[in-house]
């Protein structure tokens, strides 16, 4: 809109700056992401949930489709195409979540727009798969893909943004264990998905073993979701990301 074309509002107590320190003026997507991470931080009211993930059988499974895959010259699944699937399916199993807030009314989207936050050098893009709810896993995997590859090339189209009810972050990558993310106004939550490392872990019978663990987090926005929603949404994601197989009927 207008208002990002003259950027965010003067913050009340500047940085004092020397003669050796830079300022950098700040890009246009740089200043969108401001006004609207300050604007869902200070207009919505966040409520976070973490829950940890057995990550054990998850990575049995995506190692066994993938060496099947590697001999058939097909399609090499990651880690985060099994928790976008988890998403997708444990938003419609829990359609209070794929929501927001309207002012006097609360939108409920019939169809799952998956937004999947990108890291790029100059900042964040949040690019949606569309329709998620109909694309199988190798769909889904294959739209990641598509969409980080534009991304990197700054080839990502207004329609690439458009649409999107629910966010997924993903920091494992960088070795982040867990953390609480910032809603994408106007959608009503975002999940945060943590790396899988190794731990002790009581099994069954009491004994402790060499487990995979994950920490999956959820932010809710609480004018539209309350807690035992949001957390009946993250045991049906724990569930299908311990039964992967699951997510492929």
């Amino acid at each position: 809109g207008a208002s990002s074309a003259r950027g965010p509002a003067t913050p009340a107590i500047r940085p004092s700056y020397g003669p050796e320190d830079e300022r950098v003026p700040t890009s246009s997507m740089r200043n969108i992401i401001a006004e609207r991470l300050l604007a869902s931080k200070t207009q919505i009211p966040h409520f976070y949930l973490q829950m940890e993930v057995d990550a054990g059988p998850l990575m049995d499974f995506r190692a066994h489709l993938n060496a099947s895959a590697e001999k058939a010259g097909g399609n090499k699944y990651t880690v985060n195409d099994f928790i976008l699937k988890a998403v997708i399916r444990a938003a419609q199993a829990q359609p209070a979540i794929n929501a927001a807030w309207d002012g006097d009314a609360i939108v409920k989207f019939k169809s799952v727009g998956l937004s999947v936050a990108i890291a790029i050098d100059d900042g964040l893009v949040t690019p949606v798969i569309k329709q998620a709810e109909k694309k199988t896993l190798l769909e889904i995997s294959q739209a990641v893909k598509d969409l980080a590859g534009k991304a990197k090339n700054k080839k990502l189209s207004p329609d690439d943004f458009a649409g999107g009810t629910i966010t997924v972050s993903n920091l494992g990558a960088y070795g982040i264990d867990q953390f609480a993310a910032i809603i994408n106004p106007p959608q009503a939550a975002i999940v945060a998905i943590g790396s899988i490392r190794k731990a002790p872990v009581v099994d069954d019978k009491g004994q402790i073993t060499v487990g995979q663990r994950m920490w999956v987090g959820l932010s809710g926005d609480h004018r539209v979701v309350d807690g035992a929603v949001a957390a009946t949404f993250l045991a049906e994601m724990r569930k299908l990301l311990e039964n992967p197989a699951l997510m492929l009927v």
